[in-house]
């Protein structure tokens, strides 16, 4: 599994920073010596989230301890999007609290600074941990296997959502149109433009995929900005998306 996850990381982020590469020409330069350090706490976080995910595969094909099930009869269809809304909460709720948990200042030393040292972050970084940092965000998804009940396949697609959003939320410009991110949707919804605002200020954003803890919490600082305060010569909204 820490194949799979390794490839998988390689592929996205390397799709993402192809086309970032097309969209925006010259938005990753001079960063080279960055994306390695990237690249290689990356692969070892990859390490990491290999073993509880190959221990989960491994117990749902051998031994069938987990909830996950592959025939959409064992429940009613309207748990299939359920489910999958279910596992992104409690995933963003997680993340929202380990992740300000990492902020304190010894926590933030010892570890989360390994993934705040990109600066500005790029394609490459969603998965930029030190290893203690990897070990509370390996374990969360195979958790809920054992909690909550999920189909095969929408249990693909919340990895899918995860890798993705990962990815995006880190690229250095916005890929969604401005309708969706300064609308409605908008105001609940995770993409780059909120996330860079945390890379930016430190102390607010600290979600994964929805607004609500930060807003709840008082740490949403709304969105972010791809110009200089955010690195310099960075990409804005990219409106033809």
């Amino acid at each position: 599994m820490t194949l799979i996850v390794a490839v998988r990381y390689l592929i996205v982020s390397g799709a993402f920073a192809w086309g970032t590469g097309r969209r925006h020409p010259g938005l990753y330069a001079g960063q080279g010596a960055q994306i390695r350090r990237e690249i290689f706490w990356s692969l070892a976080s990859a390490a990491i989230y290999g073993v509880p995910a190959g221990i989960v595969a491994w117990g749902w094909d051998q031994h069938g301890w987990t909830r996950i099930y592959a025939d959409v009869a064992d429940y009613p269809l309207w748990w299939l999007p359920v489910s999958v809304l279910a596992y992104l909460f409690a995933h963003d709720t997680w993340f929202y609290w380990t992740h300000r948990w990492m902020h304190r200042p010894a926590l933030f030393r010892a570890a989360h600074a390994v993934h705040h040292a990109s600066r500005p972050p790029t394609a490459w970084a969603a998965m930029a941990f030190h290893p203690w940092e990897a070990l509370t965000g390996a374990v969360v998804i195979p958790a809920l296997v054992f909690l909550i009940p999920i189909h095969v396949a929408a249990l693909g697609m919340v990895l899918t959502v995860m890798t993705v959003m990962g990815v995006t939320n880190h690229m250095g410009w916005e890929m969604f149109p401005r309708y969706l991110v300064d609308g409605r949707a908008g105001r609940w919804l995770i993409t780059a433009s909120h996330h860079q605002r945390h890379h930016a200020d430190y102390r607010c954003n600290y979600g994964l995929y929805f607004r609500f803890w930060d807003r709840l919490c008082g740490t949403d600082r709304g969105l972010g900005s791809f110009g200089a305060a955010a690195g310099g010569g960075r990409a804005g909204h990219d409106d033809a998306a």
